[in-house]
């Protein structure tokens, strides 16, 4: 009877037992390309960042390499970028303070925004609220966790529930602290709360319904709600001249982050930059 001897073969199907599956092993386990600008290295070799810790640290230095060529900065000499201190911080402020042109919101500029948004100045408004809290935390099926909600919520909207059953649920289901106590948190302004809810409770057309429990849950960045207003306080809208201030300031400094962004990608659009993609521009942009 003849023997047949059979080579090993490799991860690709050849004989002999070949290198590819080393070769994928050892790729799997490599670490990320250094990343870097302008030749200087963002982190050490074996110090692995998520993208937006990149993006954050690329931005930072590209500030720094600028600050350094306008003389605002001393030159540095290792390879590895550093992190700015508290002076250092300043002259970059100071720096972006000359380089970026932020022009002055005019009247009219402010009376269209101002007739936009008429609801966010209004003061002395407050709602008497109680809410459930779900929370989003890490590893929850946020799924099921939504669901229970809007069984929840469903059963609190039926018209034969009876007044005690939200802070009884409340009592057994929030992850609020505010659960102790039936879900209260008494009277509350636009800025008393996480900016999605007084979005929802404050700043919009239908503000959800109303007062009682409102009909859909609300989503913040902390979970969902099950909102409850017990009782409302209407306020007064500021007058243009009054609300003009603020809205100068918010129209300042939303042009000076659309400012800094184009600064940035001419920075970007300028430099090296090795290990990660970078929007960048070479020529101005159009505002």
């Amino acid at each position: 009877m003849n023997h047949l001897n059979f080579e090993p073969l490799g991860a690709c199907g050849s004989p002999g037992g070949c290198q590819c599956s080393a070769a994928a092993a050892a790729a799997a386990v490599a670490p990320p390309p250094v990343v870097r600008i302008n030749g200087v290295a963002l982190h050490r070799p074996d110090e692995a960042l998520p993208q937006p810790a990149l993006l954050e640290r690329a931005y930072a230095e590209l500030l720094r390499q600028q600050a350094v060529q306008l003389g605002r900065l001393p030159a540095h000499t290792g390879d590895l970028a550093p992190v700015p201190d508290a002076a250092q911080q300043q002259a970059i402020e100071a720096m972006l303070d000359a380089e970026l042109h932020i022009p002055e919101p005019t009247r009219a500029e402010c009376e269209r925004f101002y007739e936009a948004n008429r609801a966010r100045y209004m003061v002395g408004q407050a709602m008497h609220v109680r809410h459930i809290l779900f929370a989003v935390t890490p590893g929850v099926d946020v799924h099921a966790l939504a669901q229970r909600a809007e069984q929840a919520l469903l059963e609190l909207s039926r018209t034969e529930v009876a007044p005690q059953r939200f802070e009884a649920l409340a009592r057994e289901l929030s992850n609020c602290p505010t659960g102790a106590q039936g879900g209260n948190l008494g009277w509350i302004g636009p800025e008393d709360c996480a900016p999605e809810l007084a979005n929802e409770l404050f700043f919009q057309t239908d503000q959800l319904g109303g007062m009682g429990v409102h009909p859909r849950l609300v989503h913040t960045r902390f979970g969902f709600h099950i909102i409850e207003v017990l009782g409302k306080r209407k306020g007064r809208t500021l007058s243009l001249d009054e609300a003009q201030p603020r809205i100068a300031e918010q129209l300042r400094q939303r042009a000076r982050a659309t400012a800094l962004r184009q600064y940035l990608l001419l920075l970007a659009g300028a430099a090296r930059i090795e290990g990660i993609e970078i929007e960048a521009a070479t020529s101005p942009l159009v505002q």
